[in-house]
């Protein structure tokens, strides 16, 4: 069974309806106790850095997350600003993030040619970057859906599993240990975001 926190901030039905689809049991939760019991946790995420990170603690769901990713090593996924809560910090706000990729989750506006709109957004391809559990059966060029004006930056590269271009490379797959991050949309991307949904919920805890 796979459990979608529910912190007030995220498409969790459809995260759900996809995973219905693919036939992989899954709840949706706020209480700190179903985190503590969970076998498997998806992070998923709609809107601003900050609001999330306070919600998250408001909601006394921060230390149960943190002790089964640490302690428990429970599988987590964090999908788009989900997945930008792993890092330690966001040039969006000043909250700390869980810190447990490290890096920084960075804006588009900046460094990226003004021609190019943001948010990104839409279907984009990815670059295998290295082997991981998240990504079996997927190779460089799969395609996913993205809507995001900020990114994930690996301060290590053996965290990034796949990269994107949009004017430059950004981290849209990371692992390390039992903790997974994809930037895009999976449960909007059809067949390849169906393998990865189906590759996380057969990954066995540590």
């Amino acid at each position: 069974m796979i459990t979608i926190v529910d912190y007030g901030m995220g498409n969790l039905n459809s995260v759900k309806n996809m995973l219905k689809r693919i036939g992989v049991p899954a709840r949706i939760a706020s209480d700190p106790a179903s985190i503590e019991s969970a076998e498997k946790l998806i992070l998923p995420g709609v809107g601003a850095f900050d609001p999330a990170m306070r919600k998250i603690r408001d909601a006394g769901l921060g230390e149960p997350l943190r002790a089964k990713a640490r302690e428990g090593k429970t599988p987590i996924l964090g999908i788009c600003l989900g997945m930008q809560l792993l890092t330690e910090g966001s040039d969006e706000g000043t909250e700390p993030g869980f810190g447990w990729i490290p890096g920084r989750t960075r804006a588009f506006r900046g460094r990226i040619p003004d021609a190019l709109k943001i948010p990104h957004m839409g279907w984009n391809e990815t670059d295998l970057k290295r082997s991981s559990p998240l990504v079996a059966g997927l190779e460089t060029g799969a395609r996913f859906y993205f809507v995001h004006s900020y990114y994930v930056d690996c301060a290590e590269a053996a965290d990034r599993v796949m990269t994107t271009r949009y004017g430059i490379d950004f981290d849209s797959v990371v692992q390390r240990g039992n903790i997974y991050g994809a930037q895009f949309h999976p449960e909007k991307s059809h067949r390849f975001g169906m393998r990865l949904l189906k590759n996380f919920s057969e990954i066995a805890p540590c």
